[in-house]
């Protein structure tokens, strides 16, 4: 094992924290005994801080995997909890009052942050969906887009916005202490990954030297580090909304659990039929949406949850295979087909903007923006909101209406373009 390093500012090495017990306990399968959701917490905790062997930590992990525990709503939300506290510290005061100050309250959206994003994992390569959405959104919501570079697909989001022309934003250089000042000039953040969550870097080569997926691929999505800010702040969450996406259908549940036990309160878990991380725009998607102040109901957290399907005649448009949908494409192709759809220069039928569309429109949604009855979005809008509601009471078509409104109206270019000036204008 490399030496063990301190990242508490003391100084001082931390100790090396022994898991043969706890391993023990978990293996082999039949004998296994009882270990909570928060004994295992503790010991991924450790793996943040470089305390854990890298042999041992491989071996939790394994556990983890084929015990299902890694699977399992308690153990996620747990889990979650610990990598934002381990998390790097924003200051949640200064972020809070650029919020209150940048807020834009309509409908029963609040004005506060929201992300969309899937765990990835599906297999089916298509073009980047959910960082995509995530800048159409920012055209109306405060966007805190959580993501990283590719670990399952060719292109993850990370590697999709260091790809674009003329020039790309420094995602590296929003960090806890310039976050506030993104916000300061633009409705849209890109939280990579490995700067908010630095004891990520222990896990990492472990990660790579195992043949499956690790827990931590399932809670990167649950662990926005918007969701958990400063003492001083209260520990109140900023996040206000997101829609995440889950590569099989069985993780819905757990998730949309998950969420509620974190204390979500808006929020929809999805999964294509095809065990697609997004709402597909081939067929069907099973929906699992968490009801707003309900989480002190009596029959438990999953009684909170709606379930329902949403197709894409749901949003108003037709249904497009997969295979129309950029499947298998570079960095470099994605990021061009983005500003062709930021500069409007798609066709206002192309199956990938259709994905993109009904996609915003879930975000849209789930903030509650659409729950307006007027609209006064400005430049481009009739005002003429779409008032029919679909499956799970939502106003789907009316989240395409604003979705498309955000590309015409050249508002989600003008947001990135700020995205992009602001990081570039920060130092190394």
């Amino acid at each position: 094992m490399s030496t063990i390093r301190d990242l508490s500012g003391c100084g001082q090495p931390l100790p090396e924290v022994d898991l043969k017990p706890l391993l023990a306990r978990l293996w082999p399968l039949g004998h296994a005994q009882p270990v909570s959701a928060e004994e295992l917490a503790q010991a991924i905790s450790y793996f943040f801080t470089n305390q854990v062997s890298d042999v041992q930590a491989g071996a939790l992990l394994m556990c983890l995997h084929f015990t299902g525990l890694d699977r399992q709503a308690d153990v996620l939300a747990v889990t979650a909890a610990a990598m934002l506290k381990a998390a790097a510290k924003i200051d949640g005061a200064a972020l809070k009052a650029i919020v209150e100050l940048r807020r834009r309250k309509e409908g029963a959206y609040e004005g506060g942050l929201c992300d969309i994003v899937g765990t990835g994992g599906d297999s089916h390569n298509t073009f980047n969906i959910s960082t995509t959405s995530s800048i159409l959104a920012s055209s109306l919501l405060l966007i805190s887009k959580h993501g990283n570079k590719a670990s399952t697909s060719k292109s993850g989001s990370a590697d999709l916005l260091n790809c674009m022309l003329p020039r790309a934003p420094q995602i590296s250089r929003v960090r806890p202490d310039t976050i506030a000042e993104v916000y300061s000039k633009t409705n849209y953040a890109f939280l990579f990954a490995p700067v908010f969550h630095p004891g990520m870097k222990h896990v990492a080569p472990i990660r790579k030297q195992l043949p499956w997926r690790t827990v931590f691929n399932l809670v990167g999505p649950l662990a926005n580090p918007v969701d958990l800010t400063s003492p001083t702040d209260g520990g109140t969450s900023l996040l206000e909304a997101r829609v995440i996406g889950v590569a099989r259908k069985d993780l819905g549940p757990v998730f949309a659990s998950a969420l509620r036990m974190s204390g979500a309160q808006k929020a929809m878990v999805v999964c294509g039929d095809e065990e697609l991380d997004e709402i597909s725009c081939a067929g069907p998607t099973l929906c699992w949406r968490l009801l707003p102040d309900a989480a002190s109901h009596p029959k438990g957290p999953a009684a909170a949850v709606e379930h329902f399907i949403l197709t894409p005649d749901d949003f108003g448009l037709p249904s497009h295979p997969l295979s129309e949908v950029s499947p298998g494409k570079e960095p470099t192709e994605n990021a061009a087909i983005l500003t062709r759809i930021l500069n409007n220069e798609l066709p206002a039928d192309h199956p990938i903007l259709h994905f993109v569309l009904i996609n915003t429109a879930a975000l849209f949604v789930v903030s509650g923006i659409c729950e307006a009855d007027t609209s006064d979005m400005g430049h481009g809008d009739d005002g003429a909101v779409i008032k029919e509601r679909g499956p799970g009471g939502g106003r789907w078509k009316d989240g395409v209406r604003r979705a498309r409104w955000a590309i015409t109206s050249g508002e989600a270019a003008r947001q990135w373009a700020n995205f992009v000036d602001v990081t570039n204008s920060f130092s190394e």
